[in-house]
């Protein structure tokens, strides 16, 4: 008799991933990679004793009031639990973990990434070569802004944004940050604390936002926190896309009130986000690939895994979130 705990899974995983979790778990798997709608969720899960998601899937109240109640468990794979009402999980229940640290280095260099393509126009040169419209050099031909001893700034000093401040310090980039409150000495190093989000965005050459998203977070990046940025700044998002009003980053990138923007999340994403992004030339766009190295996706899937094993052997998890 198989007494093991059956794991839904709602997407592919990593092959050492599922090989993993099939030593631990009947894993009910999907190897198409299909995006489950809401009914269909629901109906695997009837036969779940947990759920491995990933952000794709939505958690609202409406549906964690419809788990069934063998669902004890729901182990994102992902840092991120913007896709779970944490509340409901907590009122029926379930227990809600995700899989932080693992991610830091791989969303960090997506960070630098984006920044270094969005100031060197990157995507322009990128175009302009596959499509064969590389005419000529000229000292006025595609330039663009260096980031080496500029003043970054970091929205959310957690800890991609700390992995991301020493990646930028090989840059001979000054960090500035804004948290709720100030790191200590260990942590911040030479980074300069910004009581407000304000403060810091008066202060900097480029942004790095890497706060989650919450009621408090949603919209942050607005038209009138923009006008605080100068001319020649950066907006770069590996966070959540929630944190930007969309309306207003576009319109501030078409009118030259900021120089550019790199991006990995969107609102909307993937088939849904503003089309004013597509258009734009100071637009680098990468399609939510932050933590997607071979190294990271395993890892995070261990993680979640871990904390499935502790939860059926009666111990807390490490990563619970609700």
């Amino acid at each position: 008799m198989n007494d093991k705990p059956v794991v839904l899974v709602t997407r592919k995983l990593p092959e050492a991933v599922e090989q993993r979790l099939a030593e631990k778990f009947t894993a009910l798997l999907n190897p198409d990679d299909k995006l489950y709608g809401t009914e269909e969720l629901l109906r695997l899960a009837a036969q779940a004793d947990a759920i491995l998601p990933c952000h794709t899937e939505k958690f609202p109240a409406a549906t964690i009031a419809r788990l069934p109640d063998r669902v004890k468990a729901i182990a994102n794979f992902s840092v991120g639990v913007d896709h779970v009402d944490l509340e409901a999980a907590t009122e029926k229940g379930v227990i809600v973990t995700n899989t932080p640290d693992v991610l830091s280095d791989a969303t960090a260099e997506i960070a630098m990434l984006l920044m270094l393509g969005a100031a060197r126009r990157a995507s322009e040169g990128e175009r302009i070569v596959r499509n064969q419209l590389w005419k000529d050099w000229s000292p006025a031909f595609m330039v663009g802004r260096q980031i080496t001893g500029k003043r970054l700034g970091i929205l959310g000093m957690g800890r991609v944004g700390q992995v991301t401040a020493g990646r930028a310090r090989g840059f001979d980039m000054t960090i500035h940050y804004h948290n709720r409150r100030p790191l200590d000495a260990e942590h911040a190093g030479d980074a300069v604390y910004h009581d407000s989000v304000e403060g810091l965005l008066s202060a900097i050459d480029v942004l790095s936002i890497h706060c989650p998203a919450s009621d408090a977070t949603r919209g942050l990046l607005n038209r009138d926190r923009l006008a605080l940025m100068h001319r020649d700044a950066i907006v770069v998002n590996t966070s959540r896309g929630g944190v930007i009003d969309d309306d207003a980053l576009v319109v501030a990138l078409k009118s030259g009130a900021i120089a550019a923007a790199g991006l990995d999340v969107y609102n909307g994403e993937p088939d849904a986000i503003h089309p004013g992004y597509r258009e734009l030339d100071n637009c680098f766009l990468l399609p939510h690939i932050g933590s997607a190295t071979v190294e990271t996706r395993d890892a995070m899937g261990f993680r979640a895994i871990d904390n499935l094993v502790a939860i059926f052997s009666g111990r807390e998890p490490g990563d619970r979130v609700a």
